[in-house]
């Protein structure tokens, strides 16, 4: 079976996340990288390096069935000829219910392939400082660092 081609970091990432609602493996897989030097950090979680690590979490996750419904916002991008990095957050909606359960913010890094643009990195986290899931359609303002 040949993998489909993504001809922009925009179509991979389009892919990611409907693979994702869709809780398809085969679809989530697709997306990324062949290399093994990818990593994946879902919220809460420890770092997963390799195609094998990364696919048992997605395998895992999607055995709970889909259901998350996604809405991205503050979508920021960097594109060079050979990589880009997407920022997005992630307002999490479960099947059935109105208001956003969840708010994450990810990275997500894409290397244009023979193949066209996959996945190497999708690092997740938790929005910080948020009081209840609608606050998360504004994101918080930055931490003053110095």
């Amino acid at each position: 079976m040949a993998r489909q081609i993504f001809t922009s970091p925009q179509e991979a990432e389009q892919a990611f996340y409907e693979a994702f609602q869709r809780a398809d493996l085969d679809a989530m897989m697709a997306v990324w990288s062949e290399d093994d030097e990818v990593w994946c950090v879902h919220p809460g979680g420890p770092r997963l390096a390799g195609l094998e690590r990364i696919r048992e979490s997605w395998r895992r996750i999607f055995s709970e069935g889909s259901g998350m419904r996604f809405q991205l916002r503050e979508q920021q991008t960097m594109r060079g000829a050979m990589l880009a990095v997407h920022s997005v957050y992630e307002i999490i909606t479960l099947s059935g219910e109105r208001q956003p359960r969840a708010a994450v913010i990810s990275t997500n890094v894409y290397l244009n392939t023979p193949n066209g643009w996959r996945m190497l990195v999708h690092h997740a986290s938790p929005v910080a400082g948020q009081s209840t899931p609608a606050a998360a359609a504004e994101p918080p303002p930055p931490p003053v660092l110095h």
